[in-house]
C-alpha cells in the first residue's frame, strides 16, 4: 500500500508564487450510483490503493494553494460516511457537503448553493475521477486567472482515435480528430458566469452534459488545459485496476503531486 501514499506539500508550502490569496471553491460531485460499475454501494466509496475512490480527489484539491474550501455533493443518506473519510485524511480546507439531486446538473446546482460566497473562481469535479492531480487543478485555474476574455477552462484530453459519424450503424464520414478533445474535470468558472448560466439552463429547461455546455450556450469562452498525466474516468471494474497500476507508478516514482 505505501507505493500508492501521495506525496503532498507540507502544509506551509501551500501558497502560490505570487503569494495569493485562495481563491476558489472546489465542488466535488458524488452522487452517482455507478450502476455499469456494479458495486451497490457506490462507485465513489470502493477502494483504490486502500482508500475509497472520492478520497484521492479530496487529497488533491485539499493540496491546491488556489482552493479555498470543498463542498462535497453526495446522497443525504451518504453525508456520514463522507464525513468519517474527511476525518481520516485530517485535512486543513473547510468542507460542507449538499445533497445530490437525481441527474448531476440538479447535483451541480445544490452545491452551488451551499458553497461559501465571495470567492472568484469554482472549480466542479467529478469524485469519479481519482487520478486527476493538484498541478492540473492549479492549472486550470492559473489559465483562467490570466486570460480575462475567458468565462472558464476545461481539462480535457486531445482525442487519438479515428472517429467516425455514423447513423444507424453505419459510416456517414471520418471528421478531422484534431478539431476534437474529449472533456474531463474538474471544468473551472468564473463564479458569476456559472451562476448565470445554470440560472439561464433553469428558466430554458435546458439540460447539459457537463458544466462548460451551459457556459457555452451563453456565449462564454471555454479554453482547454491537458492534464499531466492521465486523468480518466472509472465507469467499469477494470477502470478500478488500471487505475491502482498508475497510483502505484506514481508512487513508485517519487512524484510529489497526486
Amino acid at each position: 500500500m505505501a507505493a500508492c501514499q501521495p506525496t503532498t506539500l507540507p502544509l506551509a508550502a501551500r501558497v502560490d508564487e505570487a503569494g495569493r490569496a485562495a481563491d476558489t471553491v472546489a465542488i466535488i460531485v458524488a452522487g452517482g450510483i455507478g450502476t455499469r460499475f456494479g458495486d451497490p454501494n457506490g462507485k465513489q466509496f470502493a477502494q483504490l490503493c486502500g482508500r475509497p475512490i472520492i478520497a484521492w480527489s479530496l487529497i488533491a484539491f485539499n493540496a491546491a494553494p488556489s482552493i479555498a474550501h470543498i463542498v462535497v455533493v453526495c446522497a443525504a443518506d451518504r453525508r456520514d460516511e463522507i464525513a468519517e473519510i474527511a476525518s481520516g485524511l485530517t485535512l486543513s480546507k473547510p468542507l460542507s457537503m449538499a445533497d445530490s439531486g437525481e441527474v448531476r446538473q440538479e447535483s451541480v446546482t445544490s452545491g452551488l448553493a451551499a458553497m461559501p460566497s465571495g470567492y472568484a473562481y469554482v472549480a466542479i469535479h467529478d469524485a469519479a475521477r481519482p487520478l486527476i492531480q493538484t498541478d492540473t487543478i492549479e492549472r486550470a485555474i492559473a489559465v483562467l486567472r490570466a486570460d480575462r476574455t475567458l468565462s472558464g477552462t476545461l481539462v480535457s484530453k486531445r482525442v487519438t482515435d479515428t472517429l467516425k459519424l455514423v447513423e444507424d450503424g453505419v459510416v456517414v464520414s471520418t471528421p478531422d480528430r484534431s478539431f476534437y478533445w474529449a472533456a474531463q474535470t474538474p471544468q473551472t468558472f468564473r463564479t458569476k458566469v456559472l451562476l448565470d448560466a445554470y440560472a439561464n439552463a433553469r428558466f430554458e429547461d435546458f439540460i447539459g452534459t457537463d458544466d462548460a455546455s451551459l457556459v457555452e450556450r451563453v456565449g462564454g469562452l471555454v479554453r482547454c488545459v491537458e492534464p499531466s498525466s492521465p486523468n480518466f474516468k472509472i465507469t467499469f471494474p477494470e477502470d478500478l485496476a488500471l487505475a491502482e497500476t498508475i497510483m502505484r507508478i506514481r508512487g513508485g516514482a517519487g512524484e510529489v503531486l497526486v
